[in-house]
């Protein structure tokens, strides 16, 4: 653990970023296949389409900077009627070139902070980065796939389905489900054979953000 006093900053992802970027990926989402891992030329993809939703907490600490947290996202139109989908499809085999400039939802591919780093609210001020640009670009709103870490110590008394009831009711204490409910998302349903986590059966949460200040146009 990090005892030192830091001081974070979310910026936008820049590329001088991407290898810090790429190795972070491999510590906080250890069951990803490689397919599901962004590498350094991937995040320099996503740098190309879309730079304004990239965005990195970079850590100082004695006058040195760290990078200990990004989300990646891309706009897209989204159908609630038929959701199911898997990620590698989400974030076109990591390269995200499925990117609609004029897509109405900012889809929201993840949000890695590095273990040394957590409980400092890292998590909360990236989806907090998200949030202003959807209001910036005037967009529907945020969705995202959610991993369920947590989950394997209960996966022998209920089903995942039962699991996510008890943790959105409160009566479970999750781990990441918690924080992403604290910061406006809601669940609006689940995605099945969506990732490659064992943990949670390869399932994820299929998480929505409106955006309360949307203007139609």
């Amino acid at each position: 653990m990090i005892s030192e006093q830091i001081t974070i900053e979310v910026v936008n992802t820049a590329p001088q970023h991407v290898q810090e970027l790429e190795a972070l990926q491999r510590i906080v989402f250890p069951t990803l296949t490689d397919n599901e891992l962004f590498t350094a030329e991937k995040y320099l993809n996503h740098l190309r389409l879309f730079p304004q939703g990239q965005f990195v907490a970079m850590a100082t600490i004695g006058g040195a900077q760290k990078c200990v947290g990004a989300t990646s996202t891309y706009r897209a139109n989204f159908d609630f009627d038929d959701y199911q989908h898997t990620f590698l499809e989400a974030i076109a085999h990591g390269w995200l070139s499925n990117h609609d400039p004029q897509g109405e939802w900012l889809y929201g591919v993840d949000v890695s902070v590095h273990p040394d780093f957590r409980r400092k609210g890292i998590g909360s001020r990236l989806y907090d980065a998200r949030k202003a640009l959807v209001k910036r670009l005037n967009l529907r709103g945020e969705v995202a796939g959610g991993m369920i870490p947590g989950y394997e110590h209960y996966k022998a008394k209920m089903t995942v389905e039962t699991y996510i009831e008890k943790v959105v009711a409160g009566e479970i204490l999750g781990k990441t489900l918690p924080m992403q409910l604290k910061n406006g998302f809601v669940v609006r349903g689940i995605l099945y054979d969506h990732i490659t986590d064992p943990r949670a059966d390869n399932t994820a949460t299929l998480l929505v953000r409106k955006n309360p200040d949307y203007r139609s146009v």
